[in-house]
């Protein structure tokens, strides 16, 4: 059986990429273990107006209408606060974690060792174990305690693949500018399953 992959969405701005990042993975028909965090929950209603349902069975169908992905793949959806999930045991075996977008303050208790729900929890246990993490931080400018943060992370072994697109690839769309950023980060966890046009030299 194929190991899941744990994707991690925190309550920084621009949820799109965590969007965009699930409709590919469950079209390539991944096992995804989504956790995303309480300030999630209050960036959705502030950014689309949308209230993302607490009842991990309710959020399954939620990101999925999100995603525009009604079958393919397999989606377990967890509470913030069940720091007894499966996604919580190194015992538990996974591909890796990615956590899209990902919010300074998450950085920041991951990078401090804190455990305070699952998604840095999770976090954590890939640190632990060895595990690959892929950070998608989305913040600017970065502040002096941002950029030690993220080079703490870095120094262990966390890679950080920051929300900044390219333009070679002649993006023509808001999709086609995030969509670059995605793949850029699945590469991280040897995931290829997004189309775009690669620099040719």
């Amino acid at each position: 059986m194929p190991k899941p992959l744990i994707l991690g969405i925190s309550g920084a701005s621009g949820l799109i990429y965590a969007v965009r990042a699930l409709k590919y993975l469950l079209e390539a028909d991944y096992h995804i273990e989504l956790v995303a965090s309480k300030a999630a929950y209050l960036v959705w209603q502030a950014e689309q107006n949308i209230r993302m349902p607490p009842d991990p069975d309710e959020q399954e169908q939620f990101w999925r209408q999100q995603a525009a992905v009604e079958n393919g793949g397999k989606l377990n959806c967890h509470r913030w606060g069940n720091v007894g999930a499966n996604v919580a045991s190194g015992s538990f075996r996974t591909l890796g974690m990615l956590v899209i977008p990902c919010s300074m303050s998450t950085v920041a208790k991951i990078a401090a060792g804190l455990s305070s729900d699952l998604l840095e929890r999770a976090a954590d246990v890939q640190i632990k174990e060895g595990g690959k993490l892929v950070l998608v931080p989305r913040e600017t400018p970065l502040s002096l305690i941002h950029l030690r943060n993220l080079t703490s992370l870095a120094e262990v072994g966390v890679k950080i693949v920051p929300a900044i697109p390219a333009w070679y690839h002649n993006p023509q769309t808001i999709e086609d500018l995030v969509d670059f950023v995605v793949a850029r980060a699945l590469e991280r966890l040897d995931i290829d399953c997004i189309p775009f046009q690669r620099w040719q030299g």
